[in-house]
């Protein structure tokens, strides 16, 4: 295999079933002492990344999906990292705490981390224990509203022993000691940016769009830059523009190979492929079509699993009534369709996953799970095929008829019309034809709302069409797990995680405002179980238990398909973090 020849590089990323166990032998990094002044790095090419979705933030903290994960990871740095075969790798630490080394407690109450003593933020301050205190603090504030608590959630205590040692203390015995601090919900904040912007005016902080990281790139100004703007019927589309150059100050810097790198989000997909596949121009793209990288192309693909799936979120709360309080999808206001879970349950019954893969999803399998890997963790249990006529059955069981014959049915003067949102993109607007068609078929009537990604996974929780206020019936979109460990993803759905307006829509992830105290009751026994196999089968009916009573619809588990420059190597993608997760290893092998 040369760079000469033009191949389609086909790389499936394994999700391995081992556990990392704190008896695991740990991985160490040398150390170097850190540098004193900033080193000017002279590179020649220019690194082309374009992703549909348009950042808003590169804030991690803020961030509702991955169009400002991928971006912000260029930048920021965890202190360890899993890779492709789930195995911990220090990225800002030392080494990995193990019991070995005496770095984490024999009760696993509280675990140790070494610093690196050669790191420097892109402005040139030291980087040392006080900033992951300090991001800690960030995190957990509640008017600073972050929505990676999840991750901190057992956390008693964080404190710097000295300035290149830190000690987490958990609140009981804690199996997902590697929350904290670990991969993307993770990242490392300089104390000495953020300081004054921890509390109501996190968001106003200059460095959430032009960051000060330890990466080895850095964010010129003015960050994330508006582009033109498209439309799509009514709705706006935006794009932006990010330049990253390299930082003078990272402790690699025989690594970087670029002079620049330019992160373009949103735009034409069908262009942003040619760019890539016909001109060259273009040297990373996200969601690309297979089907256009031919044999003479200029580039290749790589596929990697994700750890995730992409689902249909019902919404528990009624999208069009006002509560007393003055607020739309409340809480005190329950659907007038999806409170009755037979609908739910014939809605489930009416989605045709093989069609999807077979005209959208093709790289693709059927998912009935929400939790899917690690692969121990992911149930056989098959709750709701596709069987359109025991979703007609279940609807007549509700009481739900045509009375009027106009082919959708009613009950008690409610009429079953529902609006369907997602996010813009060629392949999610067919995805939605096709399950419209799905309802319609069992008389459901179906509206499609596409709205552009910046606004839908964007931090403006004050704006109606964000993912947080969900002002619809139905939306779509895909959601990953981040951590070997699934406790932070699982805690996705319990009850304190409802955005509302109590909370500025910003308590967290559970965007279908589905609640159950039993569900949350169990995931708090996952936090303090020790044993393997009682946690496997704990999560596993956690699992069961989300999708038996339809609080989502889970469709397929997806392949990610990047287009990548046939001379682009380097790239080692982890389903466990951004693919920009090893930027600084990425080169250009040119004859």
């Amino acid at each position: 295999m040369t760079p000469k020849k033009n191949i389609h590089l086909i790389l499936m990323v394994a999700l391995t079933a081992v556990f990392l166990l704190p008896g695991c032998a740990s991985q160490a990094v040398t150390e170097t002492p850190a540098p004193a002044t900033a080193t000017a790095v002279v590179q020649k090419k220019v690194l082309n990344i374009w992703s549909p979705d348009t950042p808003t933030t590169l804030n991690p903290n803020f961030s509702l999906g991955t169009q400002d994960y991928e971006p912000s990871r260029i930048t920021y740095e965890p202190l360890a990292d899993f890779d492709k075969d789930g195995k911990l790798v220090p990225i800002l630490a030392i080494e990995i705490p193990s019991l070995e080394n005496d770095e984490l407690a024999a009760d696993n109450k509280s675990v140790i981390w070494k610093l690196r003593r050669d790191v420097l933020w892109s402005d040139g301050e030291p980087f040392t224990a006080d900033d992951v205190v300090f991001t800690y603090s960030y995190i957990i504030d509640p008017e600073v509203k972050a929505v990676v608590k999840s991750e901190y959630s057992q956390v008693a205590n964080v404190e710097a022993l000295d300035d290149y040692t830190v000690k987490v203390t958990f609140k009981d015995v804690n199996p997902a000691w590697a929350l904290p601090f670990v991969g993307i919900r993770g990242l490392i904040l300089p104390k000495h940016i953020f300081e004054s912007y921890k509390g109501p005016n996190a968001r106003e902080a200059h460095a959430n769009t032009v960051p000060i990281g330890t990466g080895p790139y850095r964010v010129k100004e003015p960050g994330i830059k508006p582009q033109e703007v498209l439309l799509l019927g009514s709705q706006v589309v935006k794009t932006t523009k990010i330049v990253f150059e390299p930082n003078p100050y990272y402790r690699f810097k025989d690594k970087i190979a670029f002079k620049q790198v330019v992160w373009r989000g949103g735009g034409d997909l069908t262009e942003s492929n040619r760019q890539l596949f016909e001109e060259g121009s273009l040297h990373v793209a996200y969601r690309v079509d297979p089907a256009l990288a031919s044999a003479d192309s200029k580039g290749k693909l790589l596929y990697t699993f994700r750890t995730g799936v992409r689902r249909i979120l019902l919404n528990f709360t009624d999208p069009y009534k006002l509560s007393a309080e003055g607020e739309y999808s409340s809480l005190l206001v329950a659907h007038p369709l999806f409170s009755d879970k037979t609908v739910r349950q014939a809605i489930a019954h009416a989605i045709d996953r093989k069609t999807l893969i077979a005209e959208v999803y093709k790289t693709s399998v059927p998912a009935n799970a929400a939790l899917v890997a690690p692969p121990q963790y992911l149930s056989k249990k098959v709750f709701y095929e596709y069987d359109p006529q025991k979703a007609k059955a279940l609807l007549d069981e509700a009481g739900y008829v045509d009375a009027d014959g106009d082919g959708f049915r009613e009950k008690d003067g409610i009429k079953m019309k529902i609006l369907f949102q997602s996010f813009v993109d060629a392949k999610t607007q067919v995805a939605q034809g096709i399950i419209k068609e799905n309802l319609r078929a069992i008389g459901i009537d179906v509206e499609i709302k596409p709205t552009d990604s910046g606004i839908m996974f964007g931090d403006d929780t004050s704006n109606p069409d964000s993912i947080a206020r969900f002002n619809a019936d139905l939306m779509m979109f895909g959601t990953t797990s981040n951590n070997f460990d699934p406790t932070a993803f699982m805690d996705f759905w319990t009850c304190k995680q409802i955005p509302q307006k109590a909370n500025n829509w910003q308590a967290g992830n559970n965007n279908e405002r589905w609640c159950n105290q039993s569900y949350d009751d169990l995931l708090q026994q996952t936090k303090t179980e020790l044993d393997p196999v009682k946690r496997q089968e704990m999560f596993i009916r956690l699992n069961d238990m989300l999708i038996e009573d339809v609080a989502m619809i889970p469709v397929v588990w997806e392949r990610d398909v990047f287009g990548v420059n046939q001379y682009l190597e380097g790239l080692d993608p982890t389903p466990w973090d951004s693919l920009t997760w090893n930027i600084q290893d990425w080169y250009f092998a040119e004859p």
